[in-house]
């Protein structure tokens, strides 16, 4: 046996003990997650500076930040998202139990990425834990040191046959997915994507897939531009470039080019000095393989702002590219790197024209005041995402799904979603062994004589706390209705004794 089929029988025999069933065991993880992240800040903000050259602040503001929210809340909610939930019923199951109960489904595998080698790798696992899961966790293997830094400590907060973590590179992720799983968790690109979702068909193993893609943002020529290059420049260069909701491309009218270049000028200088390369909280590519792909897709585009670079330190500037068009070299793929590309259009029409004739990307981002206008996006485009007038943000909203569509990505998580995704919602329904003169409408030959009976007790949904509120109303009218007669009849009663009984 491999090494990786061996931590995965473990794994799956770990599970089948019912360990992770009671909720106590998952908060008690849950908190143990927690504890590595705040004993371990130091540690694991020095292993993603080595990876990545962020600096600590970003690593706490982009890694452990957020992660720790997520725990958080799912130690707090986990009672309320592991409940049964009640359902509407039909006539034919009013007294009946009927309700949708989240089970965990297993053995996930969850295959980590390099950008946010922390956030995207443990917050499946959050949701994982949460769910009543066992988990594989395979972090990339390309963000080196923060992967040997959790496979040396995580299991000493975490239970190591239920959550261990595989370490290695393409062969250990084959292997991996040779194997059988009841989910699949897999953050990356869309080519290893489809590699992942081929190896789940073996099984019908279900996954999730977030793949980010090219991600546009429409600049209307009416807002302030100030403001909104501003915020694209920061959601565009943190963790230099290399986000997948970040924006990809500008669409915007010419008549504005230039003051959006000028505007992006002022705010990379304010963010990150006249001079990025010798600033701390400016990042690095990862590798030098990432650092030729991104100088590739700068080739044949006219550069506006930027494009010093330095491949021994895997240094790419700030870089803004002007009139690029629809088939220029950079518009070949998603750049995960920070360049930033200017596509002129007419308006708003030509816009969503573009936009829809590629595939829906994980985020689209517009700038307006025009309420109207982003409406308008919202109903003409499709993907896994909008944010009108900022960049970045929703992702840290845990009410809010994270996850793309169609090629950038199917499922989500975050929060709630995370959990449900991570579940079986099994349905149930509990009846009683009496009431059989009801049940027999269901049974030929009732069946053929009173269908319109049975249609209408099988199909008709009923609502228990409407019912309640027509019983209360029903209750009140009579209650109200006997208060006015005794009334009525106390004033007929006290009429009839003034007048003497005559009529009146």
């Amino acid at each position: 046996m491999s090494r990786e089929q061996l931590v995965v029988e473990r794994t799956r025999k770990a599970f089948l003990t019912g360990s992770t069933k009671p909720l106590k065991f998952r908060i008690q993880q849950l908190q143990c997650l927690l504890r590595f992240i705040t004993e371990r800040r130091k540690d694991i903000a020095d292993a993603v500076h080595k990876d990545l050259y962020k600096s600590e602040h970003g690593t706490e503001l982009f890694e452990t930040l957020g992660l720790e929210g997520d725990i958080q809340l799912a130690i707090e909610k986990v009672w309320e998202w592991a409940a049964p939930r009640p359902v509407e019923k039909t006539l034919l199951t009013i007294s009946d139990e009927v309700y949708i109960r989240p089970e965990p489904l297993g053995v996930v595998l969850i295959i980590g990425a390099w950008n946010y080698p922390w956030a995207v790798t443990l917050k499946p696992l959050v949701g994982a834990i949460a769910a009543g899961n066992a988990a594989v966790i395979k972090p990339s293997e390309i963000s080196s040191h923060s992967a040997k830094l959790m496979e040396d400590l995580l299991p000493l907060y975490l239970d190591k046959d239920l959550y261990p973590v595989v370490t290695g590179g393409v062969t250990e992720t084959q292997e991996l997915l040779k194997q059988r799983f009841d989910h699949i968790f897999y953050t990356g690109n869309c080519t290893v994507g489809k590699l992942v979702m081929q190896a789940a068909a073996q099984h019908l193993t279900p996954v999730s897939l977030e793949l980010g893609g090219k991600s546009p943002c429409f600049i209307d020529k009416n807002c302030d531009l100030n403001v909104a290059c501003r915020r694209i420049t920061w959601g565009k260069f943190v963790n230099c470039g290399q986000t997948c909701i970040a924006p990809d491309y500008i669409l915007c009218e010419a008549s504005i080019q230039s003051r959006v270049v000028e505007e992006i000028r002022k705010c990379i200088k304010e963010f990150y000095t006249e001079d990025p390369k010798t600033f701390k909280d400016y990042g690095r590519i990862v590798n030098q393989r990432h650092f030729r792909r991104v100088v590739a897709l700068m080739e044949g585009s006219t550069v506006a702002l930027g494009g010093d670079r330095d491949e021994s330190q895997c240094y790419i500037a700030p870089t803004v590219l002007k009139d690029v068009t629809g088939t220029s070299t950079v518009m070949t793929e998603e750049i995960f790197g920070p360049v930033l590309p200017i596509i002129t259009v007419s308006g708003l029409d030509e816009a969503i024209g573009f936009i829809n004739e590629r595939e829906k990307p994980l985020v689209v981002y517009v700038f307006s005041h025009d309420k109207k206008l982003i409406r308008r996006v919202i109903t003409e485009t499709s993907s896994g995402a909008l944010l009108a007038n900022d960049c970045l943000v929703h992702a840290t909203v845990s009410a809010l799904p994270f996850g793309g569509v169609g090629n950038s990505g199917m499922g989500c998580y975050q929060g709630r979603h995370g959990f449900d995704r991570l579940s079986h919602l099994r349905s149930c329904l509990i009846k009683k062994l009496n009431m059989e003169a009801v049940n027999s409408m269901r049974y030929p030959p009732h069946t053929a004589k009173k269908m319109g009976w049975v249609r209408f007790f099988l199909f008709n949904q009923v609502s228990v706390c409407r019912l309640r509120r027509m019983a209360l109303l029903t209750l009140v009218t009579v209650v109200a209705g006997t208060v006015w007669l005794k009334y009525f009849t106390s004033n007929c009663r006290n009429t009839l004794s003034d007048t003497g009984g005559r009529s009146v």
